[in-house]
């Protein structure tokens, strides 16, 4: 098809939104059920914030490496192909979480299942992206993360319809999970390959070199400037609504903090933002200038998270609203790092800079426990 007739509403635009939404599901519906099922497990309350954060650890080290993995499969092989591959692994390894018995398997069940989300993101974008006309991509693209962040109020409200006052029922947000990435998976069959890889299939150029980004002090300068972008989205929902419940505690806030009710109320704001954020920069008409609103609403979002001492829980949710809407712009993000990029290796970095930046969230994870301890020092002394 032209890329000139396609519109912003066309079945790859579709797809990839329901793609990033079951890949959003699966890949917050461990902060959201980690509570009831950690303590299924027999976890202590005192043991739940640390081998969750060890566990979604290891979730997103399976992404870092995922991302590698799959970027370079998506500029060697094809973007399609890689979709189907990693929505084959992340689907049987969401299933595979609904029959762990012990936090080691559960653990290593989460790495497999990482490994299969990093590959949706990235190649969903960069299909997108490389169909979609110019003028047209911001959009398409906005859209796609829009609808599909909203698989994360999707996994909360799957939370609510099975998951008891006791636990049970939250290996079946599991078995959900996996039957839509199969469900996903038949949608699929209808959206073309890129036509720009397919061109760049039949040359010679080095296609997927990874290391090519680390060759030329520019290119590295624009791959690490990429990444750097997106680090404070992680922080804001890998460790502050994450683990709301533990801030909450120790911030002394008034009413019980649902850690997944956290999430669902940002990634709602998320969404929204991601919608936003593309009109905003066609209106601004600049990427960059949108982007620096977005990064100073978290950043006050942030400071306004750290001075709740004493507040309610209703006050907690809506900072993460605003939380929520200050990292909506992971799409524009991920397209602004492809397009710095040839077609030989776009897949590679639209692939790897997103999952590299959940990826640094093990190393964010060692400033929250020191965060922790000094908080816990804090209040010990009042």
């Amino acid at each position: 098809m032209d890329q000139k007739k396609q519109s912003v509403m066309s079945l790859a635009v579709i797809v990839g939104a329901l793609g990033y939404f079951v890949d959003v599901y699966d890949l917050l519906l461990f902060s959201i059920i980690r509570v009831p099922s950690l303590k299924s497990l027999g976890l202590s309350a005192d043991q739940l914030a640390k081998q969750g954060l060890n566990i979604l650890n290891i979730q997103m080290i399976g992404l870092l490496i995922g991302g590698i993995v799959w970027g370079i499969l998506g500029d060697k092989k094809g973007r399609l192909k890689v979709l189907f591959a990693s929505i084959i692994l992340y689907s049987v390894g969401s299933i595979a979480n609904g029959f762990v018995h012990t936090v080691e398997i559960y653990a290593a069940v989460r790495f497999i299942t990482g490994l299969g989300l990093a590959g949706e993101l990235g190649a969903g974008i960069t299909l997108v992206s490389e169909l979609m006309p110019k003028e047209k991509r911001g959009i398409a693209t906005s859209l796609v993360a829009g609808i599909g962040l909203s698989g994360a109020v999707f996994a909360y409200f799957i939370r609510q319809q099975f998951v008891s006052a006791d636990g049970e029922g939250w290996r079946t947000c599991y078995f959900i999970g996996g039957g839509l990435g199969f469900l996903l998976l038949l949608l699929r069959v209808g959206v073309l390959e890129s036509g720009m890889f397919k061109n760049v299939k039949q040359s010679d150029v080095r296609k997927g070199d990874f290391f090519m980004l680390f060759t030329n002090g520019k290119r590295l300068k624009k791959y690490l400037t990429a990444i750097l972008i997106a680090l404070p989205n992680w922080y804001v929902i890998g460790i502050l609504i994450s683990f709301s419940d533990k801030f909450g505690g120790l911030m002394k806030i008034q009413g019980a903090i649902d850690p997944g009710k956290a999430i669902m109320v940002a990634y709602a704001a998320i969404s929204i933002g991601d919608v936003l954020i593309g009109f905003i920069s066609q209106w601004l008409k600049s990427r960059k200038k949108s982007l620096w609103l977005f990064h100073i609403i978290t950043a006050i979002a942030v400071i306004w998270f750290f001075n709740l001492q004493g507040q309610t829980s209703t006050t907690l949710y809506l900072v993460c609203v605003f939380l929520g809407l200050g990292t909506g712009f992971w799409a524009m993000f991920v397209t602004m790092a492809a397009e710095q990029f040839g077609t030989n290796i776009r897949a590679t970095v639209a692939t790897t800079v997103p999952n590299m930046a959940r990826g640094s969230l093990a190393l964010v994870s060692l400033l929250f426990n020191g965060l922790q301890s000094a908080l816990a020092s804090s209040g010990s002394r009042a």
